[in-house]
């Protein structure tokens, strides 16, 4: 199951919403259910209504939400995610716009002071020592979620949040040492990654989300994703989830089914683990992805949110042989 945000935690914390929702999912035969972009600070939250690892008493509700789906036998993940210029907003079913201050809103914060939208407030530039700070807020926050019991931690640095914001050369206009040219670019990544598994056990899957393209020109791009994706397994990575898009407004994206599966199969080349996402619905485009070597895991999304029982009607279909669960055996057809 790939992280898709809720928007329904309460100053960060999950509730039996959370619990029920990826409960489910594990119930219904996911192998690995990634839990949603999590902010590592009040303000990485794209809205104030995202769950949050920033202090302790946000890892027990997590934990409960761990045990159960590990009850079902699967894996649980979390994505943790810095929003930069995209955050403070209102929720999709609230609105999806730019808080202000009075609304509940805060400062965003990003590489340089470019908004997301032209009508939107521009973001605070971070400046060198608050990018230090923001490094320390992903390595406390995957030591919570390592204190959570989390199987897989993923690093967020996709959909135009801040680390991808540091990655793109329309979002990173800097002249320092984070700025510029692409080594420059990807240090913020680097340094989170460092301080990451300065906490995370090496024996524990480590995950990054990247969007391979920003789909404009002068963009990032697929060649410098998949010299990053070669540098991030030089440095431990276990797997890039293949991503695009989210940096630019008004980029024209080819949506079609399996359209980012060609950027896991390429990025695949330098020898790391790859998940192929988006808009794949269907087992016998999974089975196409992996028996063809384009990927080695498959994460689902919205279709997941359609169908929480996906894996099992696909073990069906397919005549495979998976076990359900016993409270639910009755309704097994043979």
């Amino acid at each position: 199951m790939s992280p898709m945000c809720q928007y329904s935690a309460q100053d960060g914390f999950a509730n039996d919403w959370h619990l029920v929702h990826y409960g489910t999912r594990a119930v219904g035969g996911i192998a690995l259910v990634i839990v949603e972009a999590t902010g590592v600070s009040p303000i990485a939250r794209i809205t104030p209504d995202d769950l949050g690892l920033w202090n302790d008493e946000q890892v027990e509700p997590l934990k409960r939400i761990v045990d159960f789906v590990h009850l079902q036998g699967s894996k649980a993940g979390i994505q943790i995610a810095h929003a930069g210029r995209k955050a403070s907003h209102s929720s999709p079913f609230k609105g999806e716009k730019q808080l202000t201050l009075e609304e509940g809103g805060w400062e965003t914060v990003a590489p340089s002071a470019v908004p997301f939208r032209s009508d939107e407030i521009p973001p605070h530039q971070l400046t060198k020592s608050e990018i230090k700070e923001v490094v320390n807020q992903f390595k406390n926050a995957a030591a919570r979620a390592l204190c959570a019991g989390f199987d897989v931690l993923e690093i967020h640095a996709a959909h135009g949040y801040l680390i991808h914001e540091f990655l793109s050369p329309i979002s990173n206009i800097r002249t320092d040492e984070y700025g510029g040219n692409f080594n420059n670019r990807i240090r913020f990544l680097l340094e989170v990654l460092t301080a990451v598994q300065s906490v995370w056990p090496e024996n524990l899957p480590l995950f990054v989300r990247l969007s391979a393209t920003d789909w404009v020109e002068n963009g990032w791009n697929v060649e410098e994703t998949t010299a990053l994706s070669k540098i991030l397994y030089e440095q431990g990575v276990d797997l890039i989830d293949c991503s695009s898009g989210g940096n630019v407004e008004h980029a024209k994206i080819p949506l079609s089914p399996c359209y980012q599966v060609p950027f896991s199969e390429q990025i695949r080349k330098t020898g790391i683990f790859t998940a192929a996402v988006g808009l794949i619905t269907s087992p016998e485009e999974i089975q196409d992805i992996l028996q063809h070597e384009k990927a080695d895991m498959v994460l689902l999304g919205r279709e997941l949110l359609r169908n929480p029982y996906f894996a099992l009607n696909c073990a069906h279909h397919l005549k495979e042989e998976i076990e359900w669960p016993k409270q639910y055996l009755r309704a097994k057809r043979k």
